[in-house]
C-alpha cells in the first residue's frame, strides 16, 4: 500500500498548492494562460536531476507519447486556472474531481479493449471516493451553469488523458526517464505559448514592477506543486492500469486537507479569510469525510 501513502501525500502538499494558486491567480498572475505558462517552463529544472537518476532515450514512439502527455498536462491546467479564474472554487472543484476518475476509467476501459475494470469491493471504494469528493465540495447556493460544466468538462478530459497517458509510458519506460521527457513535453507545449500566443507575449515581455514577494510566494509554490506532481505520478507508475482512475478519485482527500487548512486560516487570520460554517453545511462535510473514509479503509485493508 505504498503508493497508497505517497498519493496521500501528493494530495496534502497540492492542498497547499491550491490555496497559494488561488491568491496568486486572484492578484499578482491574473493571465491563466502566462500561469500555465510558467508552470509548464519551470517544469524543464526536472533537467538538472538527468546526471543523478536513470535516464535514457526511448523509442521515437515513446518520445511522441510522452510530449502528447505533456502537451495534455499544460492545457489541462491551464482551463482548470482558467476555471478558477472565472468562477469560485466550490463551483469548479466538485465537477472536476467528480469528473476525472469517471474519465480516466472511461479511458482505460476502452484503451485496454475493456480487459482492466475493478473487483467488486474496489469498485464500491471508487464510489464512495468520488461521492465523497463531490459532496464535500459542493455548495448548495452556488449551482454549477452550462458554462461551469463545460469547462469542467474540457479540464477533466484533458487531465484524463494526461495521466492515462502518462501510466502507459511508465510501463514503457523507468520512472525516472519516462517523468522527465513528459516535462520536456511540457516545456515545448508551454514555449508554444510564448511563441504563438500573443496576450502571453504581451504579459511576459511588458515593462512592470516586480513584487518580489508575489515572485518568491510562485516560486515557492512551483516547487511545492512539483514536488506534488513527482509523488502523484510515482503512484501512478506503481500502481496497475486500472488503479490510475483510484488515484484521480483519491482526491476527495485533497479537499478534505484543504477543509482543515480553510477553517485553520480563517480562524487564525479571520480579516484575510473568514469560513462560515452552518450546521448544515457542517453536517455534509462530515458525511463527506465518512464517505472519503469509507473508500480509503476499503483499499486500505483490500
Amino acid at each position: 500500500m505504498s503508493w497508497l501513502l505517497i498519493t496521500l501525500s501528493s494530495y496534502l502538499i497540492l492542498a497547499i498548492v491550491f490555496l497559494i494558486d488561488k491568491y496568486l491567480l486572484m492578484g499578482p498572475i491574473p493571465n491563466p494562460k502566462v500561469y500555465a505558462f510558467y508552470s509548464g517552463i519551470l517544469g524543464v529544472l526536472i533537467l538538472l536531476l538527468i546526471p543523478f537518476v536513470g535516464f535514457s532515450i526511448p523509442l521515437p514512439s515513446q518520445i511522441i507519447l510522452s510530449f502528447l502527455a505533456g502537451f495534455f498536462f499544460i492545457y489541462g491546467i491551464f482551463w482548470f486556472y482558467k476555471a478558477l479564474q472565472l468562477f469560485e472554487p466550490s463551483r469548479i472543484v466538485p465537477a472536476v474531481g467528480g469528473m476525472l476518475p469517471l474519465f480516466t476509467f472511461g479511458l482505460i476501459y476502452i484503451f485496454s479493449t475493456e480487459k482492466e475494470t475493478f473487483s467488486l469491493s474496489e469498485f464500491l471504494a471508487f464510489i464512495l471516493l468520488i461521492l465523497g469528493s463531490a459532496l464535500i465540495a459542493y455548495e448548495k447556493s452556488k449551482k454549477i451553469s452550462l458554462k461551469n460544466l463545460q469547462i469542467s468538462i474540457i479540464t477533466a478530459l484533458l487531465l484524463a488523458f494526461y495521466f492515462v497517458l502518462a501510466k502507459y509510458i511508465y510501463i514503457a519506460q523507468p520512472f525516472w526517464s519516462g517523468y522527465i521527457w513528459i516535462r520536456i513535453g511540457a516545456f515545448l507545449t508551454a514555449l508554444c505559448f510564448l511563441l504563438f500566443s500573443t496576450d502571453v507575449k504581451k504579459e511576459i515581455l511588458k515593462k512592470r514592477k516586480i513584487i518580489p514577494k508575489s515572485t518568491s510566494l510562485f516560486l515557492f509554490n512551483q516547487g511545492l506543486g512539483a514536488g506534488a506532481n513527482i509523488l502523484q505520478n510515482w503512484a501512478v507508475a506503481l500502481v496497475p492500469l486500472v488503479y490510475v482512475a483510484m488515484i484521480n478519485a483519491l482526491q476527495g482527500t485533497q479537499y478534505v486537507f484543504l477543509l482543515i487548512f480553510t477553517i485553520f486560516l480563517s480562524l487564525k487570520f479571520p480579516k484575510i479569510l473568514k469560513e462560515e460554517i452552518s450546521k448544515e453545511v457542517l453536517v455534509q462535510k462530515i458525511i463527506a469525510i465518512l464517505l472519503i473514509g469509507g473508500g480509503l479503509s476499503l483499499l486500505a485493508f483490500k
